[in-house]
C-alpha cells in the first residue's frame, strides 16, 4: 500500500509539484484520478490523504458523483488521526466534514498570487510554524469556506476570504489557495474577463519568494505522513 492517496477531481487539478514534492521526499503516491470514473477507495487504511481542487462544492454529487466517497475518506482520516491535507475544494470538504459551512459565490472571488497572512495561532502549527508573516500562494475560487468547523485551528487568512488556512485535529490541514502549482497553470485558465498575462507576470515575481515557503510545507507534511 502506497504511502499517501490522492483524489484528484478534475483533469486540470493534477498533484503537480506537490506530488513531485511528496516523491522527492520519499512518500509513495497513489493519484486516483476520480473525474474520470476512477474507483475512490472504500478505506483509507495506513495511508495520508490528499484531496484536490476542483469546481464543485463539497457535497455536489448530482455533478460529481464520487465526491461522497472521498468525503467519507475524510470522516476516516479525521476519525482515525490520519494525516490530511486539503486544497481548495478538498479545504472546503474537510470544513463540511468536520461541521463547518462552505457556500458558492461566497464573497470576492480572487485569482492570482495573493497575499495571505499567518494568524498568531501558526506559530504553534506543524506546517506553518515559523513562515514569513505574509507570503503569497495562487488562488482561483469564488466559493469558499463561511464558518469553520467548532474546535478548528484558524491559521491564514486574506481580507476578502478569512479562512484560507485551518487545521482540524492534529493533522487534518485545509487551505483554500493552490500550493501546488506554478504560476504557469494560470495561463492555462479560461477568459472570463481575467487579464490572464499581467496576473502570470505578478505570479512570476512572487514566485521566487513563495515557492521555498510551499516547499518547507510540503516537507512538513510528508515528515507528519511518514511519522504517523
Amino acid at each position: 500500500m502506497r504511502d499517501v492517496l490522492i483524489v484528484q477531481n478534475a483533469a486540470s487539478g493534477g498533484p503537480r509539484r506537490l506530488g513531485e514534492w511528496l516523491t522527492e521526499d520519499g512518500l509513495e503516491l497513489e493519484v486516483v484520478r476520480a473525474f474520470e470514473g476512477a474507483a475512490v477507495p472504500e478505506e483509507l487504511g495506513e495511508r495520508a490523504l490528499v484531496v484536490l481542487g476542483g469546481g464543485y462544492l463539497p457535497s455536489e454529487d448530482g455533478r460529481a458523483p464520487w465526491l461522497a466517497a472521498t468525503r467519507a475518506l475524510v470522516r476516516e482520516a479525521l476519525d482515525e488521526g490520519r494525516p490530511y491535507l486539503g486544497v481548495c475544494l478538498g479545504g472546503q470538504m474537510l470544513a463540511e466534514v468536520a461541521g463547518g459551512l462552505v457556500k458558492g459565490d461566497a464573497g470576492e472571488p480572487e485569482n492570482g498570487s495573493t497575499a495571505i497572512t499567518l494568524r498568531p495561532e501558526a506559530a504553534e502549527d506543524a506546517l506553518f510554524h515559523g513562515l514569513p508573516e505574509v507570503v503569497t500562494a495562487i488562488e482561483h475560487h469564488k466559493d469558499a469556506v463561511v464558518e469553520l468547523p467548532p474546535d478548528a485551528v484558524w491559521l491564514a487568512e486574506t481580507e476578502s476570504c478569512p479562512y484560507q488556512a485551518f487545521r482540524v485535529g492534529a493533522a487534518a490541514w485545509g487551505v483554500q489557495f493552490h500550493p501546488e502549482v506554478w504560476p504557469e497553470r494560470i495561463l492555462e485558465w479560461d477568459d472570463r474577463g481575467f487579464d490572464l498575462a499581467e496576473l502570470h507576470r505578478r505570479a512570476l515575481l512572487d514566485e521566487p519568494s513563495a515557492t521555498p515557503v510551499w516547499r518547507e510545507v510540503a516537507r512538513r507534511f510528508s515528515e507528519v505522513s511518514r511519522n504517523s
